[in-house]
């Protein structure tokens, strides 16, 4: 048995190699939905409006090499960049490892199955409608919630923290 602790768990997002980087993504896709900041208050309201590169299927962008010349506004995450920016969702498997929190059990990492982010609910899969055609006032008529929280089905509580006596485990499983 290897008694050896994930990456995840040992190393910060600056120590992270750029393939280690990558898996910290879960597939979710929330992040690619557009989001409206109110100026005056600064508060982040979502839209189940997703990025026109965005795969509504696989929830991956569709041309992730080229997605910063495909879309200007696409932001690239980086360790500053994931402490700066207050609109990742909570389930982030980035925001997760920079407030020292547990994957949850259906992330790729955890799971093994890049699969169980779409069946706990999570991802945007079937959710989402594209940007592509549509007039920037109109994203006001899409405005949802559900992306800033974290779905019933996914079988999240509060969120551990690393060290915490209490495990997170799916829906319906005993202690």
């Amino acid at each position: 048995m290897d008694d050896e602790a994930p990456f995840w768990r040992t190393k910060t997002l600056e120590e992270m190699s750029p393939l280690e980087w990558e898996s910290l993504c879960d597939g979710c896709g929330r992040c690619c939905l557009n989001k409206l900041e109110d100026w005056d208050t600064g508060e982040i309201a979502w839209t189940n409006v997703a990025c026109r590169l965005l795969d509504g299927e696989s929830c991956r962008c569709g041309d992730y090499p080229n997605r910063f010349e495909k879309v200007p506004d696409c932001e690239q995450l980086t360790p500053e960049v994931v402490r700066s920016i207050d609109w990742l969702p909570p389930t982030c498997g980035y925001r997760l490892v920079e407030e020292r929190r547990e994957l949850y059990w259906w992330h790729p990492l955890v799971s093994g199955d890049p699969d169980t982010v779409h069946a706990a609910g999570v991802s945007v899969r079937g959710r989402t409608i594209s940007e592509e055609g549509m007039p920037l006032e109109a994203l006001e008529d899409h405005i949802v919630r559900w992306p800033g929280r974290p779905p019933r089905k996914a079988g999240i509580g509060g969120g551990q923290r690393r060290g915490d006596d209490l495990a997170r485990r799916p829906l319906g499983e005993k202690s």
